[in-house]
């Protein structure tokens, strides 16, 4: 019961600070004003302004008192510090930093893939392909699927420190997935890219394994530009992840 409180009290105010409530540089209410305001315990509230700290969005002192630090301080490979973002409301400078990341990491951890998936790691991704497919074909999650299949690529580079980066990865490759599957069709048009890197990787092709990933992001990246630049607003990350309608 503790810990949810903890949770949800990090949660409110994390997403307070990503959200703009308190500007960059700005002061957080003092620890009794914000107990008052949450219903909460001081040490709750003490607690989840360290946690909030570690993370980079503020920093705390006897001089400088509880204030929040500037967007470049905060750490993006926290998966809290993504979703409240997410939630908050998405960015055009926010997506591109995404998609530049994806460029970076995933076609070098797909080669790696390539190199040195087992038969129990091609199993897990073809597990994942087939549940994108059956979202396709008679909706569904798609948005889970899809997930699961990059995470089981990145699983299969067989490398500690991608394995480490996978639960940042997932939370900013789910922010891409949920506005890619808002187009028309985004979906279906992306299942057989998907299928040209699993193949690759069951033939443990890597030039062709990252070629074909790299198909795969620059058609994500276009599909976000069109959204971006049709002026519509972004989406929100979702609680769940929105299902597919069955044709």
């Amino acid at each position: 019961m503790i810990k949810n409180i903890h949770g949800r009290t990090l949660e409110l105010l994390g997403e307070a600070v990503v959200a703009g409530r308190y500007a960059i540089g700005a002061s957080i209410p003092a620890e009794p004003i914000l107990g008052e305001e949450l219903g909460v315990s001081r040490t709750v509230v003490r607690e989840a302004i360290k946690s909030l700290a570690a993370k980079g969005l503020i920093v705390t002192g006897p001089k400088v008192g509880t204030r929040v630090l500037p967007q470049d301080k905060w750490n993006w490979f926290d998966p809290d510090v993504i979703t409240w973002q997410s939630r908050a409301g998405l960015t055009p400078e926010f997506l591109r930093d995404l998609q530049d990341l994806r460029r970076v990491v995933e076609p070098a951890a797909v080669r790696l893939a390539a190199e040195r998936a087992s038969t129990q790691d091609i199993e897990e991704i073809e597990r994942a392909y087939a549940g994108m497919k059956e979202a396709v074909e008679n909706g569904g999650d798609y948005v889970t699927f899809d997930l699961r299949f990059h995470t089981g690529l990145l699983s299969a580079a067989r490398n500690r420190m991608l394995a480490q980066m996978s639960k940042a990865l997932s939370a900013l490759l789910r922010t891409s997935f949920e506005i890619s599957t808002s187009k028309p069709d985004g979906p279906a048009l992306s299942l057989p890219l998907h299928r040209a890197v699993l193949d690759a990787v069951i033939a443990h092709d890597p030039p062709k394994a990252e070629q074909a990933v790299i198909r795969l992001i620059d058609g994500a990246r276009q599909d976000i530009d069109d959204v971006i630049g049709s002026r519509r607003r972004l989406p929100r990350l979702s609680r769940p992840p929105p299902r597919l309608k069955a044709n």
